[in-house]
Parts: structure tokens; C-alpha cells; sequence
């Protein structure tokens, strides 16, 4: 049973106003099915055929977040079911969500995904793009998607002292745009911590972590 415990040991460790998304990427279904049995409802996956496929086989009361970069001609395949994409770094990307959706006739929850990393490679919006996406009237026109909240990745490093500023940043950023509120924008949850460093992520304000090898055990 160790992912059941594992499972219910960090959410023992968790605020009640923190949302615990596992990340079930390359797991197979029975390991899933282990953490569904001990109470956990939403998992996070980084590509969405297998997502797809996940969902097609398990409970119907899941919510299934895509946690990993998106491509555009991939979002057909979830637009019927996810409930929250995380990595949303692009206007053309969320158009394509928008349109997705609107086929699917459903309302698809975004976080948008801010730069606050050192590192080159994190995908992710700037300040600046954030603030011009938000106010353009090509946004202000998307009627099926909402944008809930804002997700970003500190740098990988053992620095805390480097990774809690990134965290506050994004914090900060939120905090700023969340004054921001249009009918497709409520800004409600901010997506920081992962398994190395999501406590310090909660101090730092963040209300969903994503947890997966504390919980699943490392990846093959």
C-alpha cells in the first residue's frame, strides 16, 4: 500500500486551501487507481494521448490537468474532458483551446504559465506579455475558456534562497493581475511546488502543488 500512504502522508502535511494535483505521467492505470482508491481525484499529466487514454479507462469523477507544454494541434484530443490546462504561455495556443472548447461546447479552465526561472528553457509569459495578452480584444473575445489562475517553475537549483524570489515574484505578479477581473479572467489560484520545493512554495503563497515522485514513487 505504499501509495496510498504516501499519498495521505503529504496530505496530512497540506493547508486546506492548498489543491494537491498528482502527477501520474508514464504511471500505469493501477497505480492511478491505488491513489483513486485512497481518495485523490485529480492527477496531472504531461502528454495528452496518454491522458486521453487515462481518462477513457478510469472513474468518471476524475479531473485530469495537463500539466506539460502544450502543442497546438494536440489540444483536440482533451477539449472534451480536462479540466485544467496549466502551461497556457501564448495567445495562439489559448485561441485554440477557445476553439476546441466551443466545439466540445464547454468553458476550459487556463492557468497561464509565467517566466520566473533563470534558466532559458522554461516556457512562460513576462510580465509584459502577460499584461498586454490579458488586455487585447482577441482575449477579451474568448467565450469558452476562463483564466483562473497564473502556474510558474522556479529554477532548478539546490539555491532556496534564489527559487523562494521566484516564488514571490510570480506572487507578486499575481497579486497585480488579479485586480484584473473580466468575465473570461478570475484569477483564484496560483500553481507553484513540485516535490522538491512545494513547501517552500506554500509559505511563498501558492494554493496547487504538483506532487508526483513523493507520492508514485521515481520514474523509471
Amino acid at each position: 500500500m505504499g501509495i496510498a500512504n504516501n499519498l495521505l502522508q503529504i496530505k496530512s502535511t497540506l493547508p486546506e486551501h492548498v489543491t494537491l494535483v498528482a502527477v501520474s505521467k508514464t504511471k500505469p492505470v493501477s497505480d492511478l487507481m491505488e491513489a483513486y482508491e485512497a481518495g485523490q481525484r485529480i492527477f496531472g499529466e504531461n502528454k495528452i494521448q496518454e491522458m486521453a487514454e487515462k481518462w477513457e479507462q478510469m472513474p468518471k469523477d476524475i479531473q485530469w490537468h495537463m500539466i506539460g507544454h502544450v502543442q497546438t494541434n494536440k489540444v483536440k484530443f482533451m477539449a472534451p474532458f480536462v479540466s485544467l490546462i496549466h502551461g497556457v504561455d501564448s495567445l495562439k495556443l489559448l485561441q485554440e483551446i477557445n476553439k476546441q472548447a466551443q466545439k466540445s461546447s464547454r468553458i476550459i479552465d487556463c492557468l497561464l504559465q509565467i517566466h520566473i526561472a533563470e534558466e532559458e528553457t522554461k516556457f512562460g509569459l513576462d510580465e509584459e506579455e502577460l499584461a498586454s495578452l490579458l488586455s487585447s480584444s482577441e482575449f477579451h473575445k474568448m467565450k469558452n475558456i476562463r483564466i483562473v489562475g497564473l502556474m510558474g517553475m522556479a529554477t532548478f537549483t539546490d539555491n532556496k534562497d534564489q527559487i523562494k524570489k521566484e516564488f514571490l515574484h510570480l506572487k507578486t505578479i499575481f497579486d497585480k493581475t488579479k485586480e484584473l477581473k473580466t468575465e473570461n479572467c478570475q484569477l483564484e489560484t496560483i500553481s507553484m511546488g513540485m516535490s522538491g520545493d512545494y513547501q517552500l512554495a506554500i509559505e511563498c503563497g501558492s494554493t496547487m502543488v504538483r506532487i508526483g515522485s513523493s507520492i508514485f514513487g521515481g520514474r523509471n
